[in-house]
């Protein structure tokens, strides 16, 4: 028994593995974003109306959001993506148009022109309503996927979100990226989504970064379970590894054996925020870097991009003083609990 322990030990250790090279990659999600309370969030609630204080001018899934967030050092900016009623694909979140901006009903019903014709910043309120503090400062500025992708400076990378389980918005992704000239396996760009899209990404483009949150977590499961053993489950295979940051240590050869595991195989390994009740799924405090290994190079989710890239990269930080001064009482405020 004491023999098998010692082989086991050995077999995941960390320090015996070879160094990863490189440094952590931030995705940030949304780019740049308004937070807000996740408390009670279902799929259908609207998060507009529940933000925190503003401390930044930006909104997210828009070009300047995604090129501040390039700026301050993200290495890949998460942005949603919508077919409209008349075949063209624009960048935004939510289902309906409701919550958001002026308008109403499903995106997907809307012309471009009629989207184009929207305040996107209308429904933003942090005080329940007394104020809309974005209202009128956004009108037309629902991009394209072109507008934003022609926006992006050369090393630009996307990390593009299907909402839809509709494997044709694939096919619109592969035509908009063709009228642009973007290749995404050389622009280092990525997807993820629904089963279906992926899928069919996956046919279109074998050499791209495809994920399914849904496979993710399963590798992540199915390599907690088998991942001591020294073996890498085929549902991580050419997959991608979600490691909660409170669950760090669950995952045999932590670090550095994980990662020349799921190198081996042609994986990605992206840590996320900690796993608990109304958590966000990416990281929102600079101190959380800490918590990440020295050698991790792989990618890091998360949501306030504005501080925690600047906290990463601070040779990329070119937040003005009032900027960083707001930065700064938002941070007090979310580590005291009065807003996200």
């Amino acid at each position: 028994m004491a023999l098998a322990l010692l082989v086991l030990s050995v077999v995941n250790a960390s320090w015996l593995a070879p160094e990863p090279v490189g440094a952590p990659k931030l995705i940030a999600h949304r780019g740049l974003y308004q937070m807000y309370d996740k408390t009670g969030v279902g799929r259908d609630t609207c998060t507009a109306d529940r933000i925190a204080q503003p401390y930044h001018p930006y909104l997210e899934n828009t070009v300047e959001s995604a090129l501040r967030a390039q700026k301050l050092g993200a290495w890949m900016v998460e942005i949603d993506i919508a077919a409209t009623r008349d075949g063209e694909l624009v960048v935004f979140h939510d289902w309906t148009l409701d919550c958001r901006t002026d308008g109403a009903g499903p995106v997907r019903d809307a012309s471009l022109a009629e989207l184009k014709a929207l305040d996107i910043g209308y429904g933003y309120t942090a005080d329940g309503g007394d104020t809309y503090p974005f209202r009128g400062d956004f009108v037309g500025a629902m991009p394209t996927f072109e507008e934003l992708a022609r926006a992006l400076p050369p090393r630009g990378r996307l990390m593009i979100n299907f909402k839809s389980k509709d494997p044709a918005e694939a096919n619109l992704v592969a035509q908009k990226l063709k009228a642009v000239g973007r290749d995404p396996v050389a622009s280092g760009d990525g997807f993820y989504g629904h089963a279906g899209p992926i899928h069919r990404i996956r046919e279109l483009y074998p050499e791209a970064w495809a994920w399914d949150p849904q496979a993710a977590k399963q590798c992540s499961k199915d390599y907690v379970a088998l991942g001591w053993s020294g073996y890498v489950p085929q549902s991580c295979r050419g997959e991608t590894l979600l490691v909660p940051l409170n669950y760090q240590w669950v995952f045999p050869g932590w670090p550095n054996r994980l990662i020349a595991r799921m190198e081996k195989y042609g994986g990605k390994v992206i840590v996320i925020g900690p796993i608990g009740e109304n958590l966000p799924r990416g990281l929102t405090l600079p101190e959380q870097l800490t918590e990440l290994p020295e050698s991790f190079n792989g990618y890091v989710w998360v949501e306030d991009a504005f501080t925690i890239a600047s906290a990463l990269y601070p040779s990329f930080d070119d937040r003005t003083v009032q900027e960083w001064e707001a930065s700064e009482a938002a941070l007090d405020r979310r580590r005291a609990g009065r807003g996200d």
